[in-house]
């Protein structure tokens, strides 16, 4: 299969050796980049306690279509619990473990239900809010000896549930329920193999899921398995490098990859948002007065400063024409306030 591979792609270029060598190792590095940044993924959620699918679903999005890079991250964010639930085995707290799995195995499977019949980017864009909420976090100190706080059945019946579903929409939990291990006061070694017990059940069914809801391919399976060989290799080093880390850097690290993470989605997100509805942002400045404009699928939305004084808020919908197929026609709306003339309101229809 390699070598026919290297005749479809000899057969293209002719004798061009040069256009061969650029088609080869442009596939090349971008699978190397694949397997560095897993490893450096998976090693900053060892230390953060969770994060390597946020980090890795823009660079997933370049080999996979986007509603099948949960199931990629799910391959691999399995390996990964699996190799923390080895090493760190004797710290998983089951007490909490038990109380997670009843309510967050459904709500995975409702989660993967539902990205079977809707583009998740919007659930992606409200969490990398939440995700950056946690910035003044990286400027609260944390205590030197955390203390250990009594397990509410109830909260971990609803942590279970929210991890489910956003898991099985998104296939990537791990730094958006940070604050809850924390406050916990749960040791590092304790959050990294409780929150591998807690997700290696749910990546397991989700992975089931997906074949079943048609998200599995032999591209995905591919994908999956490169990302898990890098799980692997950063859960070795990572069993060696932990116990040498301090507890407040552990948080410190925690907080700054939720906000990095956050940051990622929202700039991710909002361009996948942007692109679907055609926005468009415009703003001009001339003879001192100022415009600015979006325009939102149909509708554009425009303000404006006029003389100094005046300001001028717009609003137009374009809608198809019955009379004139394929000429849009507009109805517009315009409220204009000014000292001279007050406030006034204008109604427009127009081609």
């Amino acid at each position: 299969m390699l070598s026919r591979t290297f005749q479809d792609v000899a057969a293209r270029h002719g004798s061009g050796a040069q256009g061969l060598q650029s088609e080869l190792i442009r596939p090349m590095l971008l699978w190397f980049a694949i397997l560095v940044t897993s490893t450096l993924a998976f090693g900053i959620s060892a230390v953060s306690g969770g994060g390597a699918g946020l980090i890795l679903m823009p660079l997933l999005e370049l080999v996979l279509p986007d509603m099948q890079v949960p199931a990629a991250l799910s391959i691999g964010t399995a390996t990964s619990s699996a190799a923390r639930i080895i090493s760190f085995h004797k710290a998983i707290r089951w007490d909490i473990v038990r109380h997670f799995a009843p309510t967050a195995l459904p709500f995975s499977a409702l989660g993967a239900w539902a990205l079977s019949r809707m583009n998740p980017v919007y659930l992606s864009l409200l969490l990398g809010l939440f995700l950056v909420g946690n910035l003044p976090l990286l400027f609260r100190t944390p205590p030197i000896q955390p203390n250990r706080k009594q397990v509410r059945i109830a909260s971990l019946h609803a942590l279970g549930a929210a991890a489910g579903f956003i898991s099985g929409f998104t296939g990537a939990i791990g730094l958006i329920f940070n604050g809850f291990y924390y406050q916990l006061g749960l040791r590092k070694e304790e959050i990294v193999a409780t929150r591998a017990a807690n997700e290696i059940m749910l990546h397991g069914l989700k992975l089931i899921l997906y074949a079943a809801f048609g998200l599995m391919s032999i591209h995905v399976v591919i994908v999956g398995i490169a990302v898990a060989a890098a799980a692997i290799l950063s859960s070795i080093i990572m069993r060696h490098l932990l116990p040498y880390l301090h507890d407040r850097l552990f948080h410190h690290i925690g907080h700054a990859a939720m906000v990095v993470a956050g940051l990622m989605m929202v700039i991710t997100a909002g361009g996948q948002i942007a692109r679907q509805n055609a926005a468009v942002l415009n703003y001009s400045h001339a003879s001192g007065d100022l415009s600015a404009s979006l325009s939102w699928q149909q509708h554009i939305f425009a303000v404006e400063w006029e003389h100094g004084n005046e300001l001028e808020l717009i609003h137009r919908v374009y809608i198809p024409s019955t009379n004139l197929p394929g000429t849009p026609i507009f109805h517009g709306f315009i409220l204009h306030m000014s000292p001279h003339t007050g406030i006034q309101t204008v109604r427009s229809v127009g081609v």
